[in-house]
């Protein structure tokens, strides 16, 4: 039995994802298409839903690489990091991925591609200043994980798809506040309501659906990571030290911080319900608490 037991059914999410982003998109199509009028909008919607489709699955980790400005490295520029990352691929039984380093001094890492023969291991300048090569390794561990369960394409696409239905949203409440649809009759009045309520709650739904999926892969890649490794102790002292560390880091935005290894915004004390929800990662406390209580 595999380690990566769950990459089936995180393949199956990836395209429910994929879906209910199409029908996310069509259905808000459809309400600006009943607002102003125009059939030719649900059209579009229906195109251009498509296109981001594609552009997410074939080219959205090109894009997350260029939004935190990493570079590629080999075995001559960063020795340490290539020969961990190359051992851990081989005991995991997975293609060499790329490897690249972040010009930040947070320390950091996250994993992109859309599968593993085109995958992308990233880790910040600060990680590597920061954590010993045990601690390392259960960071890399983890990140490979993400990459044997098939579920950094759906992270990494993710952040192009919520991006997108935000942008919408915006156009659209900047297009009332700029004049808009001038008629008004009780019918009219209803599509306006609708599609006001379309565009505030459409970004909403896609963040929802971005940290719900984001917590659960953490976890799964911690497990999945410790077994890798045998040493639950060092990603867990690398959490701790990621967690408790309050350098800045530019590179990150609120469409990529689910992809990270942990909050890049250092949040703190986010200890109830409403606030889980909005979590982008569990909370390191039960992160840790669960690496410890692992047997492996």
């Amino acid at each position: 039995m595999t380690i990566y037991s769950h990459k089936e059914a995180n393949t199956r999410k990836t395209w429910l994802f994929f879906a209910l982003f199409f029908a996310l998109i069509i259905c808000f199509g459809w309400i600006l298409s009943l607002y102003y009028g125009d059939s030719s909008i649900l059209y579009v919607a229906v195109a251009f839903s498509i296109l981001m489709n594609v552009l997410s699955y074939w080219f959205s980790d090109k894009i997350v690489l260029a939004m935190t400005r990493a570079k590629a490295v080999d075995r001559e520029n960063a020795p340490e990091l290539y020969n961990i990352v190359e051992n851990l691929t081989i005991t995991a039984g997975l293609p060499m991925p790329k490897v690249y380093l972040i010009p930040e001094n947070a320390p950091n890492a996250f994993a992109t591609g859309r599968n593993s023969k085109h995958a992308v291991v990233a880790v910040t300048e600060g990680l590597l200043e920061r954590l010993d090569r045990s601690e390392l390794e259960g960071v890399i561990a983890h990140e490979l994980s993400h990459i044997g369960n098939r579920d950094m394409l759906l992270s990494t696409a993710v952040v192009v798809m919520v991006g997108l239905v935000s942008i919408l949203s915006d156009m659209f409440l900047r297009s009332l506040y700029f004049g808009g649809r001038r008629d008004r009759d009780s019918g009219g009045n209803i599509f306006a309501i609708l599609a006001i309520i379309g565009a505030v709650l459409a970004p909403i739904a896609a963040v929802l659906i971005q940290l719900a999926i984001s917590r659960k892969r953490e976890f799964l890649a911690d497990a999945s990571g410790v077994l890798l490794t045998r040493y639950p102790e060092g990603l867990a002292r690398a959490l701790e030290k990621i967690s408790t560390d309050r350098t800045p880091m530019c590179a990150a935005s609120n469409a990529t911080a689910h992809l990270w290894l942990d909050d890049p915004f250092k949040g703190k004390n986010k200890a109830s319900f409403f606030r889980k929800l909005f979590m982008t990662h569990p909370p390191v406390e039960e992160r840790i608490k669960a690496l410890m209580e692992m047997s492996v």
